[in-house]
């Protein structure tokens, strides 16, 4: 088992210009965060996924002298890059092995894709993942989540495969308990109304007693839903925000849901929001979700992602990753 982080946790600090991407892999080193590195390929390299060889042996030159370990390339599966149509599954193909290449000339052995790629696409870039020796592991992010028909579909077809080159990564913010409250008191001190903060709440409390979305058509209907009430009690230009952080950033899944996939798990994005006075995670189930990782064998790396950041600019981001840390050292330890 490995701790890390993901520098995506860090976007406001690295898009202030406050540290460097170099700056950044030594803070995490010099903090304690690692040893595992994971890195968001067309956020921290310019001309991603092109690389020259200088940024390769520096990067590896880096990777040496902090003593880190490379953990996971995120790669993007843009199927939306053109405005008039969807990428074809010729053009995502395509797309993606540049990306792939890049991660194995990085040092990167599980390369992060997305749910835009199908198991037709998956099994056409498998020989690719096997030319690079790294692992392809599909993002599972809300709103899908382990029982979703597209990821069903994807796991009967790694079953059919049966290639170690295959997996998946499972995202923690599928699974939430409670609307983060540090985004409602962002959006009170934007003088928005208890009462609409009541009814984002109430509302997402309502889809998490009836599950996860079936379909992606529940979900267009929930999204619907989300930003006509915002828009009743003034949101405004926020409206369309407010929906997506309620039905696409935080997920209804059950945790026990998780074990269909944990055979197929190569890299884990241990996403969270908040930590409290007590150390705990009250939106995330931190502790119930390691337990699961843990009975399951779990052996990969568990990746700190804080996705607060999209509206707390008030705490310290590499605070909040050592305080989720020491959360999931503690559930590991939990029970022996």
């Amino acid at each position: 088992m490995i701790q890390g982080v993901t520098l995506y946790s860090f976007t406001r600090a690295f898009h202030q210009r406050r540290y460097t991407f170099e700056q950044l892999v030594r803070e995490v080193a010099g903090r304690g965060l690692g040893p595992g590195l994971e890195i968001v390929g067309f956020q921290s390299i310019k001309g991603f996924p092109v690389l020259t060889d200088e940024f390769t042996g520096r990067f590896r030159d880096l990777v040496a002298e902090t003593g880190l370990t490379p953990t996971s390339l995120a790669a993007n599966a843009d199927a939306g890059l053109r405005r008039d149509r969807m990428l074809t599954d010729d053009e995502l193909v395509d797309y993606m092995r540049p990306q792939i290449a890049a991660a194995k000339a990085l040092g990167f052995p599980v390369v992060r894709v997305q749910i835009s790629l199908t198991p037709d696409d998956m099994e056409r870039l498998l020989p690719v993942a096997e030319q690079h020796d790294v692992t392809l592991g599909l993002e599972i992010h809300s709103h899908q989540h382990p029982k979703h028909p597209a990821i069903q579909a994807l796991l009967e077809r790694y079953e059919k495969l049966g290639s170690p080159h295959l997996g998946f990564v499972p995202d923690w913010g599928a699974s939430l308990r409670a609307v983060p409250s540090t985004l409602l008191r962002r959006y009170s001190e934007l003088g928005y109304s208890e009462d609409l903060l009541d009814a984002l709440n109430t509302t997402w409390l309502e889809h998490h007693r009836e599950g996860p979305p079936r379909t992606e058509q529940q979900h267009g209907r929930w999204f619907g839903q989300v930003i006509q009430l915002a828009h009743r009690h003034g949101a405004g230009d926020r409206a369309i925000e407010m929906a997506v952080n309620l039905t696409g950033l935080f997920g209804h899944a059950p945790v026990t849901d998780w074990a269909d996939v944990l055979p197929w798990t190569v890299h884990t994005h241990a996403k969270f929001y908040e930590i409290d006075a007590d150390g705990d995670e009250p939106s995330v189930p931190v502790r119930d979700l390691v337990a699961l990782w843990k009975a399951h064998g779990y052996r990969g790396t568990y990746s700190s992602e804080w996705e607060g950041f999209h509206w707390n600019a008030v705490d310290d981001p590499f605070a909040m990753v050592a305080a989720e840390q020491k959360l999931i050292r503690e559930a590991l330890t939990d029970g022996h």
